[in-house]
């Protein structure tokens, strides 16, 4: 078999293959095989029809076709790796050449495929890129706020007989109704004012009501089969609760933590804090070092992989969302995200290549218990799902890329708004910078999804 490749753009080319006749002939073998259990012939058993027979039932033309059929996806597999080409597009094939169909032995297969490939980039010089972020110091008010929130948790909820305000706690009873017809309702739901959590209005709606009272106002149902429909709300306050802390004493540090003090919490607390603000310093240097990078280097992005996330992405939606979900407005937005993140993952995987990072299996595993926390799942059947689905390499590819931008944030040089070298050595080796035997090769989220796609190359 030969190959050959033809740039068309930076993002697509075109193969050329030839696949000679004798490397044909199994194909064809086994293709007469195949027809030879699909036909009935008076006097043969099936599968034992000879070929002459086969030739003069459904014709050889027949046979080579469904020969080539079988084995385009090997040949185009074979044209893609001898060729070190990564497609990210379903292939557009186009038989240019077939053996004869008349004289056994004449001709050979000619194809050529049209198909986007993800694109090579000259990697730019990523070592001591600067950026400078906010200077921030975890002060008094940080540790007062982390006690409150600790205080919180071991709270406890008292009536009281009063109009309810700002972060108390209400017990009510709803029913929403949609052109005058109830739709839905509720009753005993408890609900903390100011979070936003339930419907929208509530907020505005529940503030200054005392236990017994009610209030009516205007929303967009969230869910259900009425989602997104517009729709007239009454809830009725049952209750009032405001939450009493405990007191911050000797009796409450032994209660709520491993120390015997309260100064001892707090020193604890105050060490927090302070990891805490090294660590919004070492989020916010790390999207500025990204940004930074990606203005120094050209990435073009093949059009089917916005084309493809786009629809895949309003096709998901449109179960969940209302009429609105499909906008101009919001599919620019999805395809510039689209686009972004395409860029971001070709360039660190450059970087992550550069800079021979790998992935360690204890770090794939880490990171899979991490993400399955996210959805709430149990890590062990999450990455059972992510095997069934071939997702794994996908996985895998992120790691590396987070390992990769790890490294870029080492390499810089981050000073705060004062001009002080800010020491994010503690945020760097968070976000996953440590050597590893590789786990498996990096494949990006496109790249595994079109391959997938590739696979199913066959004559058209």
């Amino acid at each position: 078999m030969k190959s050959a490749v033809e740039t068309l753009t930076p993002t697509r080319v075109k193969l050329t293959v030839e696949v000679p006749y004798e490397e044909l002939k199994p194909r064809i073998a086994e293709a007469y095989k195949t027809i030879a259990k699909q036909i009935q012939v008076p006097g043969f058993r099936a599968g034992k029809v000879p070929s002459r027979l086969i030739d003069q039932r459904v014709g050889r033309g027949y046979v080579l076709e469904t020969a080539i059929n079988e084995g385009m996806n090997t040949y185009y597999q074979a044209a893609v790796t001898e060729n070190d080409i990564v497609p990210l597009s379903r292939p557009e094939v186009e038989i240019t050449e077939t053996p004869s169909a008349e004289t056994e032995g004449e001709g050979q297969l000619a194809f050529q495929v049209e198909i986007d490939i993800r694109p090579s980039i000259e990697l730019p010089e990523y070592k001591g890129l600067e950026v400078t972020v906010d200077a921030t110091e975890a002060g008094e008010a940080d540790i007062e706020k982390a006690l409150d929130d600790l205080r919180g948790r071991f709270g406890t909820l008292k009536a009281i007989e009063r109009p309810a305000a700002d972060q108390d706690f209400i017990t009510l009873d709803l029913t929403a109704s949609v052109d005058g017809e109830e739709v839905d309702s509720a009753t005993g739901l408890s609900y903390q004012v100011g979070t936003g959590t339930m419907l929208e209005g509530m907020d505005e709606a529940v503030t200054g009501l005392s236990a017994g009272e009610d209030a009516t106002f205007e929303t967009k149902l969230a869910g259900g089969e009425h989602a997104g429909a517009a729709a007239q709300v009454k809830v009725t306050v049952t209750a009032v609760k405001e939450r009493e802390l405990p007191e911050a004493n000797d009796d409450f540090a032994q209660l709520a933590s491993e120390f015997d003090t309260m100064d001892e919490l707090r020193e604890s607390l105050a060490k927090d804090a302070a990891e805490s603000k090294v660590m919004e310093q070492g989020v916010a240097a790390r999207d500025l070092v990204l940004d930074k990078l990606m203005e120094l280097v050209e990435v073009p992005v093949p059009e089917s992989v916005i084309t493809e996330q786009v629809e895949q992405h309003f096709e998901q939606g449109s179960h969940t969302e209302g009429e609105e979900h499909d906008t101009e407005e919001h599919r620019a937005e999805v395809s510039e995200n689209t686009a972004k993140a395409f860029k971001n993952e070709i360039v660190l995987d450059a970087v992550a290549e550069a800079e021979k990072i790998g992935v360690a299996q204890s770090e794939l595993i880490d990171y899979i218990v991490q993400t399955a926390g996210q959805y709430g799942m149990d890590p062990n059947q999450f990455a059972q799902m992510l095997d069934g689905a071939g997702q794994v390499p996908m996985l895998v590819g992120e790691v590396r890329r987070r390992k990769a931008l790890a490294k870029v944030l080492e390499l810089a040089v981050v000073t705060d708004t004062h001009g002080n070298v800010v020491d994010l050595s503690s945020f760097v080796s968070a976000e996953g910078d440590e050597e590893g035997e590789s786990a498996s090769s990096a494949s990006s989220a496109s790249s595994a999804s079109s391959a997938s796609s590739a696979s199913a190359a066959s004559a058209k």
